[in-house]
């Protein structure tokens, strides 16, 4: 019985302490950084989202296709090392959209973001379509990407 009460209060003690050191872990605002990344004064800001979906062209030669999708994924690291694709990603199972993957862009011009779309040989082939949003998120989103390449050990 001691002991269950023992551990109980220790397992209490280290809980409040967590929450402790969360609470003074709470960061100051930094007006160079929000500025930088172009964040509100919510630390969001406007991007605009590319879905993905099924293009009309059915394309049936393995090579033909494994050099768009290798074209596709080119591109999408030319234009994440441009700054102007912050997330992209296919998704992992089918939907009634007919949606295959997503990209977010770092504009809120929706014109600026279907250039850069099509600059993707998947979608000038017709193997993707695409559908256009404005998105509002955190003005950080960016940041990510620097730490992606330090914790993936190969690129596809």
């Amino acid at each position: 019985m001691r002991l269950k009460i023992y551990l109980s209060l220790t397992l209490l003690a280290g809980i409040l302490s967590f929450a402790q050191v969360k609470k003074e872990e709470k960061t100051t605002f930094n007006q160079e950084l929000a500025t930088s990344l172009g964040a509100d004064k919510y630390g969001m800001k406007a991007y605009t989202m590319v879905m993905l979906t099924t293009g009309s062209a059915k394309v049936d030669d393995k090579a033909k296709m494994g050099e768009l999708m290798k074209g596709h994924l080119a591109n999408i690291g030319k234009l994440a090392d441009e700054g102007k694709i912050i997330v992209a990603g296919p998704f992992l199972e089918k939907n009634k959209e007919n949606y295959r993957g997503m990209f977010i862009f770092n504009t809120k011009s929706k014109e600026e973001a279907e250039q850069w779309v099509k600059t993707d040989p998947a979608v000038q082939a017709g193997v993707f379509g695409y559908e256009i949003f404005p998105w509002y998120g955190s003005a950080a989103l960016p940041l990510y990407l620097k730490h992606h390449k330090e914790i993936s050990k190969e690129n596809p």
